[in-house]
């Protein structure tokens, strides 16, 4: 077993429902898979002493995950009062409709289409509720609707996919862009340095300790991959199907389908900065 403290960002060991920090509560849907490592974090969030509460990502479209999900606000006294939402991939937002049914809330998301309710979120904005203050921060790569949450009182920032709690995250093309990305990660990064946050609470994963090291290790792993990507475009490779034989041959196969539509970006970022 691998010591925590010695691998990127510090990870809290096993992933699990319940306390994650002062303000933050995980409940983890049960869709575990390749990609969604032991499945979506969803996060209740609430000031110590309130009965209101915040829930971001409610997740898939999992009926006993999403009553879970008002049952734990219930167990600790709190009324859900708002849903938000970090972008629109389904094991993050499927279920945000019928959990909107179910607690009377409106969702807020980047994305119009996302959004019940009046009011959407965009960078820069402060949400409030009931004394909690979350800041909303700007992370588009991942996807094009891509938010993360600063959460200041607690030192901490929910990711979403942005930045997952084990391994990297994928940057699809064509949604997914490259440039946005590594602007995404020097923005959080600034938030370790400027705003002191120390922990990241990712949409997958377990809790990082160390944020700023996590956010250093994101963006040393891809300029050594997209060093790679250039260095096989060099070597002959012409299209991303050869580039993924190529660069990720230690990977599962059946990852490679994937691992293409990160190579698009990849190559995209390339011919656009005249590196192809």
């Amino acid at each position: 077993m691998s010591d925590a403290a010695a691998l990127p960002g510090q990870p809290r060991g096993v992933v699990a429902s319940g306390p994650a920090t002062t303000r933050a509560v995980n409940v983890l849907a049960p869709n575990p898979s390749a990609m969604t490592l032991d499945g979506t974090n969803t996060w209740l969030l609430s000031e110590p002493g309130s009965d209101l509460a915040v829930v971001v990502d409610p997740g898939p479209l999992d009926e006993g995950h999403l009553s879970g999900v008002v049952a734990t606000a219930e167990r600790l006294g709190k009324r859900v009062a708002l849903t938000l939402l970090t972008h629109g991939h389904p094991d993050h937002a499927e279920g945000a409709g019928r959990f909107a049914e179910l607690t009377g809330t409106p969702v807020r998301a980047l994305d119009p289409a996302l959004r019940l309710g009046d009011e959407g979120l965009g960078a820069g904005q402060v949400v409030t509720v009931g004394g909690l203050e979350l800041r909303v921060v700007a992370t588009p790569g991942h996807t094009s609707d891509s938010l993360s949450f600063h959460l200041p009182a607690d030192g901490a920032v929910l990711t979403g996919d942005t930045v997952l709690g084990r391994g990297t995250t994928m940057v699809a093309h064509p949604d997914g862009r490259l440039g946005e990305y590594l602007d995404s990660l020097r923005r959080l990064r600034s938030l370790t340095v400027d705003d002191g946050v120390r922990t990241v609470l990712p949409g997958h994963g377990p809790v990082l300790e160390d944020a700023q090291g996590a956010l250093e290790f994101y963006l040393a792993h891809r300029a050594a991959r997209l060093a790679q990507v250039a260095a096989a475009v060099e070597a002959g490779c012409r299209t991303s199907a050869e580039v993924v034989a190529r660069v990720y041959a230690d990977v599962d196969r059946s990852l490679w389908p994937a691992a293409e539509l990160s190579v698009r970006a990849q190559l995209e970022y390339l011919r656009e900065r005249g590196g192809s």
